[in-house]
């Protein structure tokens, strides 16, 4: 069974997600947000293996928990994103920016992301869907066999991502939206990074952007 732990972490109120098959005891981060020692905590109690850590964008309310996360760990864990965000990566994921302390990004990433990858957690296949607009190597991990989309800052429960920072872009944000989450079914569940779930049908139909 694919379990799912949701935290709401850092100065940004960021989702991040452990993620694990319960029968493997194989477990991924997507979105190590921050307080990186809660998240541990949580594989701990569960006995599960944290071997991966996938990142929908990297500005640094996604990835500031990394670095913790990856210490904890008794293997340095694979750390996955598309490389058009190595750049935002490389800069501490624009925290300057707001003024807010990120010393270590944690461990450099390793594996590039790319449109339509397979990622696998124990039995589970997650497709990699490349949606920019918020950041430029913006991705989603969709499950079809759970039926659970992680979107990252694409969209919202009634709203979109940002696009007013570096790397954003309105037009290309609506592209990303319309071609990679509203051609998923409408009873897929919409985990996101900020705010509570939402379904892509409840989008379609009440979320006030896509009118």
């Amino acid at each position: 069974m694919l379990k799912i732990h949701s935290f709401t972490l850092g100065p940004a109120f960021t989702n991040a997600y452990l993620i694990a098959d319960s029968e493997t005891k194989a477990a991924a981060v997507i979105d190590p947000a921050w307080d990186g020692h809660k998240i541990l905590a949580a594989a701990q109690e569960q006995d599960w293996q944290i071997r991966q850590m996938w990142y929908t964008h990297s500005h640094f309310d996604h990835i500031g928990g990394a670095a913790d996360v990856a210490r904890g760990c008794p293997l340095p864990p694979q750390v996955a994103l598309h490389p058009e965000d190595y750049p935002l990566w490389q800069a501490k994921g624009g925290a300057a920016l707001f003024g807010i302390p990120l010393d270590d990004p944690g461990p450099e990433p390793t594996v590039n992301l790319s449109h339509g990858q397979i990622l696998r957690l124990g039995a589970y296949e997650f497709e990699v869907r490349h949606a920019p607009g918020h950041t430029r190597g913006h991705v989603m991990f969709y499950c079809a066999a759970e039926n659970v989309l992680f979107s990252g800052d694409v969209i919202f429960r009634r709203s979109i991502g940002r696009t007013d920072l570096p790397g954003g872009d309105y037009e290309t944000l609506m592209r990303s939206i319309r071609e990679q989450v509203l051609t998923l079914p409408d009873a897929t569940r919409i985990l996101s990074g900020h705010m509570e779930a939402t379904t892509v049908g409840d989008e379609r139909r009440e979320n006030p952007f896509l009118g």
